[in-house]
């Protein structure tokens, strides 16, 4: 494969690459280094691309696994995950700021489940993978994801019904 076949390959889901770094390594410089990394791995992997079903799941399992590396190592041991891909400006200032708060309070609620329902959330409903998919991608059993899923919404739906009902009676 030349170059620009391999670019015509990589280009639709490079951006899904450093999204999932981002979230994982919450700095947008290691995000980029770690977009970086793979797309270089890819590249020398470039003769035997053409074996795997999906180069797309290939490149994110890549990614996960190098940004779970960098989490582990010396280096960054102050990374943390967080997701901030949304802002709204075309709103007033006060609703711009609820909207900023309100964000914050999701991230923490999404940064307080465990490590493995974090990324399937991210996968499942940011990026919007299929289930197969990401059972590929963090090699789990498609049911397993599922149900970490459904786990992880059971856990937010909860946590927001205990916000939004504070003080008040609820039979």
């Amino acid at each position: 494969m030349n170059q620009n076949e391999f670019i015509k390959v990589i280009t639709p889901f490079k951006d899904k690459l450093f999204r999932l770094a981002k979230r994982m390594l919450v700095s947008t410089e290691e995000a980029e280094d770690a977009t970086q990394e793979v797309m270089v791995r890819l590249w020398n992997k470039n003769g035997d691309l053409e074996r795997y079903n999906s180069v797309e799941a290939l490149a994110m399992t890549m990614t996960k696994n190098y940004c779970l590396d960098q989490l582990k190592s010396k280096r960054a041991t102050n990374l943390q995950l967080v997701h901030s891909n949304y802002q709204d400006h075309q709103v007033s200032v006060d609703k711009q700021i609820e909207h900023q708060n309100t964000l914050q309070w999701a991230e923490k609620l999404i940064n307080d489940l465990p490590e493995q329902q974090r990324l399937i959330l991210q996968l499942r409903e940011i990026e919007e993978y299929e289930f197969s998919d990401i059972a590929n991608v963090l090699e789990m059993n498609e049911t397993a994801v599922r149900v970490a899923l459904s786990r992880a919404r059971k856990t937010l739906r909860i946590q927001i019904e205990k916000t939004h009902n504070y003080g008040t009676y609820v039979n």
